[in-house]
């Protein structure tokens, strides 16, 4: 069996989000997704990578896998080449699975879990649906309509805590101190705007008591003194984790963060490969090791990232705030790994945007979701996709 064609997908509305379908002359295909850059993902994929893949086997994925990312700029990163490498990755085992009839979950070992818990990300339904990915410019505060959480958590957390408890979801993650970082660039955090970002903290506590956790997304925006003087406010408020308190480029702060507070930190979607994981591990610089599959080398790296979590006994929570297929691949993962603390989900995507543009999504209710029976990943792309006067498309083939 050879790989004889790879094309990619990607719309001006949903510009951020790249597709990957690789082709075999077995006649069955994978669906593969990255998010962010798209474009330049799209250029990387074919005058870089289609030339080495076509024509190989398609179920030699762990080969492929470091075909894609030994390459001299492919270095632990969550850049172009990383992400590139992601969406054919997952491609590769979303085709394993159809050509055995299985999920994907099945392909990467068996499930290790009969359902799992979702957080609900509180963002709205335009949240990162534009190429301005950038906190707060992105917000779109003021859109009505029944799951814009975004609003939600900054201007009615209480209602927001309380709706989200009625559905079942038991876990929300908010950034509420995203507007204050602006103001110094993050070097310092005043006692008002101190105070504006621990409102949300007061009134979902007042409102609902510990029958909800609270997770503390803090971007990387803040500068390491800044942020401990945060993590010490929140503290009171019992969040379950401050995730990505500064920028992931030293470790060793990071373990200084995590070491001046008793709530676990959360570590982080921006660090690409397991080398990367590494480095914060062996400097106790994170309690739960987050992935982004779309970003960090695909399933074939996630599940090692996952393995190596479980050496240093930390959970793993796979990242998800992008797209649908990324989405259903997050969750194959987690249901295969023993590890899986519990799985990241955006109610305002899965309920909106996702549902135009794939032909199913995995079961939640009662806020689990629960183990997708079809083969491979068990979604497509809509036929209207392909319709869509915005779509571009692009087509690398073996000669």
């Amino acid at each position: 069996m050879k790989i004889i064609g790879i094309r990619t997908f990607r719309t001006a509305e949903f510009a951020n989000v790249l597709w990957v379908q690789v082709e075999t002359d077995g006649g069955a295909t994978g669906l593969g997704e990255t998010f962010y850059g798209a474009e330049a993902v799209e250029a990387h994929i074919h005058n870089t990578l289609a030339p080495r893949l076509l024509g190989q086997d398609p179920l030699a994925i762990e080969h492929l896998h470091k075909e894609m990312t030994n390459l001299p700029m492919a270095q632990a990163s969550t850049g172009v080449e990383y992400r590139a490498a992601s969406a054919i990755d997952i491609a590769l085992w979303d085709h394993f699975g159809k050509l055995c009839g299985q999920p994907v979950w099945q392909m990467l070992g068996g499930r290790c879990w009969d359902r799992m818990r979702l957080y609900n990300t509180c963002a709205g339904t335009r949240y990162v649906r534009t190429n301005v990915i950038k906190p707060v410019t992105n917000w779109s505060l003021g859109e009505t309509g029944r799951y814009e959480d975004l609003d939600g958590f900054m201007n009615r957390p209480a209602a927001l805590a309380e709706d989200l408890l009625d559905s079942g979801i038991t876990a929300m993650k908010i950034w509420p101190f995203d507007p204050h970082a602006a103001e110094f660039r993050g070097q310092y955090i005043g006692a008002e705007a101190m105070k504006a970002g621990l409102k949300p903290f007061e009134e979902i506590r007042k409102a609902v008591g510990d029958r909800i956790d609270i997770m503390l997304e803090m971007h990387c925006l803040w500068a390491l003194p800044a942020a401990m003087a945060i993590a010490r406010e929140v503290a009171a408020f019992r969040p379950l984790w401050f995730e990505d308190p500064i920028r992931m480029t030293n470790a060793q702060a990071l373990a200084e963060f995590a070491r001046a507070t008793p709530v676990m930190t959360c570590a982080s979607e921006t660090l690409g490969s397991r080398f990367a994981y590494k480095d914060y591990l062996d400097r106790d610089a994170t309690q739960v090791v987050m992935a982004d599959l779309c970003w960090t080398g695909g399933l074939t790296e996630g599940r090692k990232i996952a393995a190596m979590a479980d050496t240093y006994h930390r959970p793993f929570a796979p990242h998800d705030c992008i797209g649908p297929v990324g989405f259903a691949a997050a969750i194959h993962m987690s249901f295969s790994q023993p590890n899986t603390l519990i799985q990241e989900s955006v109610r305002a995507f899965y309920k909106g945007w996702y549902r135009e543009l794939v032909t199913d999504l995995p079961r939640i209710e009662g806020g689990y979701v629960y183990p997708p029976e079809a083969p491979g990943l068990g979604l497509e792309l809509l036929p209207a996709v392909f319709d869509r006067p915005d779509l571009t498309t692009r087509y690398s083939e073996a000669s």
